[in-house]
């Protein structure tokens, strides 16, 4: 109760903040707001708790600047280029990751890549559909993804 309570005190000073208001009728609806918020996912606010390594979730943090660093780059070197040599298109990669929270991880990672965005994810949880801005080598995208980011998910969280 003490955990809603300090969520919902929280989302109440949000509500302030972005409705740049904080008279008492307006902090009492965004309370109100936030507790029927909170009430309506209450059943998706179970504990769930994960093995954190903090050194392997550094590893994972130093990679995505790597990747967004070299990535930003390629991409920036490609559209000033006067003929673009690009092939997009979206390939299937397979997952080894299990748990949503890593599958998201991932796409949100991928998402957060230039050239490279996450698309879909299949209905057994076992292929994520990913659009690369030159996919002209798929397979060594594949190979990117499940020796960078996919292994250091696994190695920070499983």
């Amino acid at each position: 109760m003490t955990k809603f309570l300090t969520i919902n005190l929280i989302f109440t000073a949000i509500w302030g903040a972005i409705s740049a208001s904080f008279s008492p009728a307006n902090l009492i609806l965004g309370f109100a707001v936030g507790a029927l918020s909170l009430w309506l996912i209450r059943r998706e606010l179970q504990p769930v708790t994960y093995p954190v390594r903090p050194l392997k979730l550094f590893l994972l943090t130093a990679l995505f600047f790597k990747e967004l660093a070299i990535s930003a780059t390629k991409v920036a070197l490609m559209v000033i280029q006067p003929k673009m040599k690009l092939k997009p298109g979206i390939f299937a990669y397979p997952l080894t990751v299990k748990s949503d929270f890593e599958i998201a991880l991932l796409a949100n990672l991928i998402t957060l890549t230039p050239g490279t965005l996450s698309v879909d994810v299949s209905d057994d949880r076992r292929t994520l559909y990913v659009h690369a801005l030159d996919c002209a080598d798929p397979g060594g995208l594949r190979r990117d993804i499940a020796n960078g980011f996919e292994r250091r998910i696994k190695e920070a969280f499983e």
